[in-house]
Parts: structure tokens; sequence; C-alpha cells
């Protein structure tokens, strides 16, 4: 599998595949924890998914739920890798799951139904060897 961005030390990931949420809406909230530390990413998730914050006038609240459970899911992998918590940037990237039909007689086919697949990784701030620069 082709990931967006793998780092040279060491990190956790979390991958979320055909999740049942928008793509766009994950793009979007992936554009916007993008890099953030990951105490910052998990406030803002939970804010959203309790619509106590909103972006752009939304909530977002069926994605921030997905992206939470799987934000989650990468924290405790980074902890059995013995990574520190507190030190954790986030990298989050999403893309369009499988075309998936509700069976039933609507147009002969039924009606599409939304997938994503979301990719989380955690690695730590304090190295930023893992990111190519030009000399």
């Amino acid at each position: 599998m082709h990931y967006t961005f793998v780092p040279r030390e060491k990190h956790a990931k979390a991958y979320g595949r055909n999740l049942r949420i928008s793509a766009k809406h994950a793009a979007f909230l992936c554009r916007v924890i993008k890099k953030k530390p990951l105490t910052r990413v998990k406030r803002l998730l939970e804010d959203l998914a309790e619509e106590r914050r909103n972006l752009d006038g939304k909530y977002y609240t069926k994605t921030a739920k997905e992206m939470l459970m799987l934000l989650n899911s990468c924290e405790k992998n980074a902890d059995a890798l013995g990574l520190d918590a507190g030190h954790l940037m986030v990298h989050a990237s999403a893309h369009q799951g499988t075309n998936l039909r509700r069976r039933r007689r609507k147009q002969n086919f039924g009606s599409k139904m939304k997938s994503a697949n979301v990719s989380r990784r955690c690695r730590n701030k304090q190295k930023e060897s893992g990111i190519r620069q030009k000399n």
C-alpha cells in the first residue's frame, strides 16, 4: 500500500478502511489537523463531536467521531511502541473509499453509500529527520 508520508524515525499508525463517512468531510478535517500536536487534535475532535466548536459553520459530528476513534487507536499504538504521547505530531490523510451500493429498486441499482479510507500517523515532533530537505 502506498502511504502519503513515511517518516524515518519510529512512528505509530492507524488505518480506517471504508468508514461510512464523507470523503470530502474527512479530507477537510485531515487538512485542519495535519502537523498539529496530538493533544490539540484530540481536544478539537472531541469538541466537534459534542458540538461545542464548529468549523466554517459545520460540526462534522459523524466524521469527527470516526476520526477520534482512529486517533485513540493511533495513540494506543504509540504507547505500545514506547513513544511519549506529549511529544507526538499527527499526520492524517483521507481518500475516497470503495463504491458501496444500497440494494434497493431505485433505478434498478440502488443508491450509493459514502465511504472513505483514512490514514493516521503519529511521530515525535522533536525529531525533524523524517522530513527531507533540499540542500
